[in-house]
């Protein structure tokens, strides 16, 4: 049988005794005080200052000469030309990248091989290197054509005829970034369990449509802020194409920048042009990730647009609510 015992009516409660702990409720609370991020902030401030007030007062920057320059036509005609090489080294790279990737991935040793032997020596060159070799390409075949291997050819051509200034570029390029490519989606491949693929067999899905179907998909999530990241580097990458005279967007700056000796406010003309073209493509990068991460969120996070579009009816909803007379309310009973 339990028993139960009961203090005597003057004995003290707990946490009133000697040494018990002091009551929560009659300790002053008192904030923490970071006075070094204080000081760091006010610091970062100052610098910042410094550097906007640098870029408005100094007369080095030149300021008119960059509008003058920063939307002529000829500077926008070299961003066309630094979007097209951009574009084509992507797609091509990316495709043969791809390609590459998945000979990797393969059970033959064969293209295991020739996979892997490709991605060691095109990413162990230099793309400057790359570029004046296949610049100067017609000096090791000045003609290229189609016949029999080790036979007689049946048709030729002049390779300066068939691969211009451009076209050098563009093989360097995607040579060049195919390399990469490969690794981004075979790293995006291995990430997808293996288990995905026995379930999509054990359906009896043909393969090809395990890999377009199950496997990329789900792989794109890995794949994308690498290869993002990569498009940026390859779009401020194609300014190594100035050691080819291609009229870029570095080049043409380079050449006006010869001519009238403005050097600083040139190459902030091409900084600001570089920086514009990089946030488009961060940009596209987030929505395209957004795009695939459906799978995983079914309520993704509102973009910035929705965010700001929320504000924006709310803002208006209290302007609304302001606008409208308030009405006073008659006490009950009251029937004039």
């Amino acid at each position: 049988m339990a028993s139960t015992t009961t203090a005597p009516s003057g004995a003290a409660g707990p946490g009133t005794g000697p040494g018990a702990p002091p009551d929560p409720g009659s300790l002053k609370v008192v904030p923490a005080r970071h006075y070094a991020r204080w000081v760091a902030a006010v610091a970062v401030i100052v610098l910042v200052a410094q550097f906007v007030h640098g870029l408005v007062t100094n007369p080095v920057w030149e300021w008119r000469v960059f509008r003058d320059y920063v939307l002529s036509e000829t500077i926008v005609q070299a961003v066309w030309v630094t979007l097209q090489l951009t574009a084509y080294a992507t797609v091509l790279g990316f495709l043969l990248g791809t390609a590459l990737a998945f000979m990797r991935l393969s059970r033959s040793p064969v293209l295991q091989t020739v996979a892997w032997t490709y991605i060691w020596i095109f990413r162990s060159i230099p793309m400057i290197v790359q570029l004046v070799f296949w610049f100067n390409l017609s000096a090791l075949y000045e003609r290229l054509g189609f016949g029999i291997p080790f036979g007689p050819v049946f048709w030729s051509v002049d390779s300066n005829s068939i691969i211009g200034t451009m076209g050098a570029a563009v093989i360097g390029l995607t040579l060049h970034q195919a390399a990469y490519a490969a690794e981004i989606v075979r790293g995006g491949v291995i990430a997808v369990d293996h288990g995905q693929l026995e379930a999509a067999a054990a359906l009896g899905i043909p393969r090809l449509r395990q890999i377009r179907r199950i496997v990329l998909p789900q792989a794109m999530r890995a794949i994308l802020p690498t290869a993002g990241n990569e498009i940026i580097g390859m779009l401020k990458g194609t300014s190594v194409v100035y050691v080819m005279s291609i009229g870029e967007l570095f080049y043409q700056v380079q050449v006006i920048y010869g001519r009238n000796g403005r050097v600083i406010p040139l190459l902030l003309v091409a900084t600001a042009w570089y920086v514009v073209l990089t946030s488009l493509l961060s940009v596209a990068q987030y929505y395209v990730e957004r795009h695939y991460a459906r799978g995983v969120s079914r309520t993704p996070p509102p973009t910035p647009l929705q965010r700001a579009r929320r504000v924006v009816r709310t803002l208006r909803a209290a302007a609304v609510q302001r606008s409208q007379p308030v009405v006073p309310l008659k006490p009950a009973g009251d029937t004039r």
